[in-house]
């Protein structure tokens, strides 16, 4: 018995012997290569996006701010990923535990913002292709359906907004405006309801 504990404290003691930072950097980059990886397979399959699971939940989306997003997992993972990579190519070529760790620091740091800027354009990018309907005020925009006159009822408006022909519904206080007449979109009354005036 007590020589399989002596062996195990030898192994041990051994072990951690053998535990130096080279060790760490490939356990970084394994670590954050791995993330990086599942959540390429996630997008992939289509689970990275607007579906149930989101791999890339930030503080700024529980904020609802539109700072750089450090906090990311995507941002986190690339950090550990180049610090890693880095670190293990500075110990290989014999650069210096102090170098190697700053080079390896300031690697993880700069692909961490890199990552955060994208993952803000690419928010600012989806959001910019969301149809933001009170952008058709004071538009030029042709009947679609005949609007009655003294707001007696709706009619329907077709009117481009964000680079594209949209459908709304539209009263107006003034005289009837026939299909296929132009008129002058006034105010939003309620959501996808306008009102419009004939064009002078």
């Amino acid at each position: 018995m007590d020589e399989i504990w002596d062996k195990v404290v030898s192994w041990t003691k051994d072990g951690f012997a053998d535990f130096t930072l080279v060790k760490i950097y490939i356990g970084c980059a394994i670590a954050g290569g791995t993330v990086l990886i599942g959540q390429t397979g996630l997008n992939l399959f289509g689970l990275g996006g607007d579906g149930d699971i989101d791999p890339d939940i930030d503080v700024d989306d529980i904020d609802g701010g539109d700072s750089l997003s450090f906090l990311s997992i995507r941002a986190l993972a690339g950090f550990l990923t180049f610090f890693g990579l880095i670190g293990w190519k500075g110990t290989s070529a014999e650069w210096g535990g102090g170098i190697t760790a700053i080079a390896a620091f300031f690697a993880g740091c700069t692909v961490m913002v890199f990552v955060a800027v994208m993952m803000r354009f690419f928010k600012r990018l989806h959001s910019s292709g969301t149809l933001n309907p009170e952008s058709a005020v004071g538009k030029t925009a042709r009947v679609y359906l005949k609007i009655p006159g003294a707001h007696a009822g709706k009619g329907k408006i077709t009117v481009t907004v964000q680079g594209r022909s949209v459908e709304f519904d539209a009263m107006t206080s003034g005289g009837e405006l026939p299909t296929g007449s132009e008129c002058r979109v006034v105010s939003m009354i309620s959501e996808g309801i306008f009102e419009v005036a004939p064009l002078v």
